[in-house]
C-alpha cells in the first residue's frame, strides 16, 4: 500500500471503527489511550517534546500531554487532525506523511511515538517513514513504534491489515538509518537515535 492510499483510508474512516475498543464503548476507547500513554511514560524522559505521528484523534497523544509531556499531534489525514483539534484544541497538530517530518516540525523532537501507522504501510512505504522520522529525533532521542518482527514476514495487502518484518531487513535499515534497538518492558520496539553508519 502507497502512503497515499492509507492516507485516504484514513481520511475516508468512520470515527466509530477507528479503535476496536470503540465498539466496547468510547470510555474503553479514552482509557485504552491513557494505558498507553502510562506504557510509553516508563521509557520518555519527563517532560521531553514528543511527536504522536499517527496520531489519529489524540487517543494517546491527549493523555500523554496530560502526563506533562511536550505533544504534537501528526498524522497524514487531515480528519484525523482535524478531531484531534475537537477533542484537545491547544495540540500542537502537523499535518505530513512522515517522509519530510523534520522540515515541518523545525527543531527535532526528544521522541517520536508511532503506534498505528508503520503496520498498514507496505515495505518500501514504511522504509521512507521511518526515515523521515528518524530525521526529525534529536540524536540520542527515542522512537518508539509499531514495527514488529515475524518468523514468517509478511506485507499487508490493505490499508488495515498487518506488515510484518524479519529481524534481519530491520537491523540493517536499523544500522543504514541511525537506530539502535533498546531494551524495554513496552509492547512495541524502542529505538535509540544514534549517528549513521
Amino acid at each position: 500500500m502507497s502512503i497515499d492510499t492509507v492516507i485516504d483510508a484514513w481520511n475516508e474512516a468512520d470515527p466509530s471503527a477507528i479503535h476496536p475498543t470503540r465498539g466496547l464503548s468510547e470510555e474503553a476507547y479514552v482509557e485504552s489511550g491513557q494505558v498507553q500513554a502510562e506504557l510509553l511514560a516508563t521509557v520518555l524522559p519527563a517532560g521531553c517534546r514528543v511527536v504522536d505521528f499517527g496520531c489519529g484523534d489524540g487517543r494517546v497523544a491527549i493523555p500523554l500531554a496530560g502526563l506533562g509531556y511536550e505533544v504534537t499531534g501528526a498524522d497524514g489525514s487531515q480528519a484525523m487532525l482535524d478531531r484531534l483539534t475537537a477533542r484537545s484544541p491547544g495540540m500542537a497538530a502537523v499535518l505530513t506523511d512522515g517522509t519530510a517530518l523534520a522540515a515541518q516540525l523545525g527543531k527535532k523532537a526528544d521522541a517520536i511515538v508511532s503506534l498505528a501507522v508503520l503496520i498498514h504501510h507496505s515495505y518500501e512505504s514504511a522504509e521512507r517513514i521511518i526515515a523521515g522520522l528518524r530525521a526529525a529525533v534529536r540524536v540520542n532521542g527515542l522512537l518508539i513504534l509499531d514495527w514488529p518482527t515475524s518468523d514468517d514476514p509478511h506485507e499487508g495487502g490493505g490499508w488495515i491489515s498487518v506488515t510484518t518484518w524479519s529481524r534481519a531487513r530491520q537491523d540493517e535499515i536499523c544500522q543504514r538509518l541511525g537506530l539502535k534497538r533498546i531494551d524495554s518492558d513496552l509492547p512495541w520496539p524502542a529505538f535509540r537515535a544514534v549517528k549513521a553508519s
